[in-house]
């Protein structure tokens, strides 16, 4: 039994002066909203073997912010390849996973991440999919169960959302804001 974690970064900023995306740094709220999340993952007492993330500033800053709330850093391998990854390249990526992870967080972007839950889990397969299929929103971590004792064996719809923890639900005044991403 595998299990992969998914985490999208939290709300960036357009409002900064950067000359590339890559560079786009979290909000204020978006730092808040990690740092609740990370506070949720340690109660929950989530932890990881590995850690891939993107290298991107809002991912490596929502890492940070995570860990405040954590209670510790999680120590990421920083993937180049992750960065706006689409769902081919992020299932190549945890296909490429050492066998001896049996729990993966991969840290990125949407779509892709969205797209990975839904080609993971099946349709109709319970509230949380149904949640995860309507809107993935930023700072959210998505806990899939996958029946796989190597990771390259992970296919389509074999998974199970067990979990699907987002901000809004944790603290609503970290709800639907249109204007960040």
């Amino acid at each position: 039994m595998k299990t992969l974690t998914l985490l999208r970064h939290a709300k960036s900023t357009w409002d900064d002066p950067v000359a590339r995306d890559f560079d786009r740094p979290l909000n204020p709220r978006g730092r808040r909203a990690a740092q609740t999340v990370g506070r949720e993952m340690r109660a929950q007492e989530l932890a990881f073997d590995r850690v891939l993330a993107s290298p991107a500033v809002r991912v490596v800053e929502t890492l940070e912010e995570i860990g405040n709330g954590y209670g510790r850093a999680l120590d990421p391998a920083y993937d180049q390849r992750l960065y706006l990854a689409s769902t081919d390249t992020l299932l190549d990526r945890i296909r490429d996973t050492d066998d001896q992870v049996s729990s993966l967080l991969l840290v990125g972007h949407n779509p892709g991440l969205e797209m990975l839950v839904l080609l993971l889990t099946r349709q109709g397969a319970g509230e949380l999919r149904d949640q995860a299929e309507i809107k993935y929103p930023t700072a959210t971590l998505a806990e899939i169960s996958l029946p796989a004792e190597r990771w390259e064996n992970i296919e389509e719809g074999i998974g199970t959302l067990v979990r699907f923890i987002r901000p809004r639900d944790l603290d609503p005044e970290l709800g639907p804001d249109e204007g960040a991403y």
